[in-house]
């Protein structure tokens, strides 16, 4: 992942932990018409004044009825404000269906599915319901982790993709709970497993007790999530300075009227503080 693209462009890549509840939406993906998860979230961020020019990337889309602890929404935008204002403004206007647990700032244009390690989802379905027992669902749990082919646990739209192995780590948590850990999952997997595991049958069993918990960060993104930092030299004319978290680049925040004195003629002062702090974007307040 290269720094390279803080210096062609004035946007940063913005990550947002969201919380959603899945029953008050029609569906994840945006539709004419319908209330979903990624056409309120849009409908909210425009009120309050954050856009972006593309669409929005997802760490996991969800069936509909499917809520999520944690999910994560990628956009690249040139907003220059403050992310903790957004977050309350949003939470506020959202009614508690949905609210942003946390913004990330990182850099802009990525492929962000592509940067997902793992996705955790829980299944709790009311225990009345379950038709096996203990000892037999933590036999099936063991039988159905690993890498395979998982087609049979999948739908008509996972049956046309051309990959069908999978790796997926399967717990029994008890009560009728299971966690399904892994790195990508076909069309109604989970809901299928869940069903076989939990009643016998290979069938999705409802949406509404499934919860995309926790999506895990490759750890390329996690060291370029950008943070604020304290430099321990005073450097003239910088505001304020920010670093990737694995501080092989550093943003330097100058006003606009001193960012030429700022570089130098040449770039001379730039060349200099790269001595000291290697990578160095420079943006304007």
């Amino acid at each position: 992942m290269n720094f390279r693209g803080l210096e062609k462009s004035e946007k940063f890549g913005y990550i947002f932990t969201i919380y959603y509840n899945g029953e008050k939406f029609s569906s994840f993906d945006e539709m004419n018409g319908k209330i979903t998860v990624k056409g309120e979230f849009r409908r909210i961020m425009n009120e309050i004044g954050f856009t972006w020019a593309k669409g929005i990337q997802q760490g996991g889309r969800t069936d509909a009825k499917v809520s999520a602890e944690r999910n994560l929404l990628y956009v690249s935008s040139s907003f220059k404000g403050d992310l903790e204002k957004v977050r309350k403004e949003f939470n506020e206007k959202a009614n508690r269906d949905m609210f942003i647990r946390k913004i990330e700032k990182t850099l802009p244009n990525l492929t962000f599915p592509d940067l997902i390690e793992k996705r955790e989802y829980i299944y709790s379905y009311p225990k009345k319901n379950v038709k096996r027992d203990t000892e037999e669902i933590e036999k099936i749990v063991k039988e159905l982790s690993g890498k395979y082919d998982v087609n049979r646990f999948t739908d008509f739209k996972g049956e046309k993709l051309k990959e069908h192995i999978r790796e997926v780590e399967v717990e029994y948590i008890g009560k009728g709970k299971l966690r399904f850990l892994g790195d990508s999952f076909m069309p109604k997997q989970v809901r299928n497993m869940a069903g076989y595991i939990l009643v016998g049958k290979i069938e999705p069993l409802p949406g509404k007790y499934l919860v995309l918990n926790n999506i895990i960060l490759k750890k390329e993104l996690q060291d370029k999530l950008i943070v604020e930092t304290d430099s321990d030299k005073e450097i003239p004319l910088v505001e304020k300075i920010e670093k990737t978290r694995d501080e092989s680049c550093y943003i330097f925040y100058v006003k606009k009227e001193n960012r030429g004195n700022m570089i130098g003629k040449n770039a001379c002062n730039i060349k200099e503080l790269r001595k000291n702090f290697g990578n160095i974007v420079i943006r304007e307040l």
